[in-house]
């Protein structure tokens, strides 16, 4: 029987972080906690409680909180603190379209070139064998982590760099839906990990149509059915 083990995100993510100013640290901490799950959204937050947690005055906290409103993922309530904003279903459902479009177009041009296919999936095997790992301890973060990986270097092996560096934007809003999605129960994670052992196969069949349908019911099991005002 799987079991999620919990770490704090703070205490995973500020190893070796005590040189770094504190306006960064408190940035970095801050969105860490966000993009974790820790502070879902519509969580409030006063300057005061992350200051105290990261053991640092409220000045540096207070440029973090800006800096994560112009990125959307806090809304300030002057004078108070602030909220996590949701992540909603039509910002979830672009990501979605979006990755769809970035790794087919990857997987066809990839078996537009049949001898770069079997590093590829060597690859591929690395990064899926990780994650059985990940699976196996119960760390959620790291679960989530190495899915990411997986899909990455599926992006990569299109060897288009417009692309690549395209799929890189969306990595901190895929990271709060994957944590949203996988973190209730551990029940789905094997399902995942068929599924990437499924998408392989068919990268090795030469078939990207064939990719395309099943990354389809793969994100549409994952994502699609969830609600996504968290």
């Amino acid at each position: 029987m799987l079991t999620q083990r919990t770490v704090d995100p703070i205490e995973r993510h500020s190893a070796g972080r005590r040189d770094v100013p504190a306006a960064e640290r408190a940035y970095s901490m801050t969105k860490e906690l966000v993009l974790s799950g820790e502070f879902p959204g519509g969580h409030f937050l006063t300057e005061g409680v992350i200051a105290e947690r990261l053991g640092m005055s409220r000045t540096p906290v207070r440029e973090a909180f800006i800096r994560l409103r112009t990125e959307g993922l806090l809304q300030l309530m002057p004078r108070r603190g602030a909220v996590v904003v949701p992540v909603q279903r039509g910002e979830a459902e672009d990501v979605l379209d979006a990755r769809e479009a970035v790794e087919t177009a990857a997987v066809r041009r990839l078996t537009s070139r049949p001898n770069e296919i079997a590093p590829v999936l060597a690859h591929l095997r690395a990064a899926l064998s990780l994650q059985r790992e990940h699976a196996e301890t119960g760390g959620l973060a790291e679960f989530v982590q190495a899915d990411e990986v997986f899909h990455r270097a599926i992006v990569g092996a299109g060897r288009n760099t417009f692309l690549i560096d395209f799929y890189a934007t969306l990595a901190d809003r895929q990271r709060r839906m994957s944590i949203h999605a996988l973190g209730p129960t551990m029940q789905q994670w094997p399902l995942v990990l068929c599924e990437h052992e499924k998408l392989i196969d068919i990268i090795e069949s030469g078939d990207p149509e064939s990719f395309a349908s099943a990354l389809r019911a793969h994100l549409d099991w994952a994502y699609r059915h969830l609600d996504w005002a968290y």
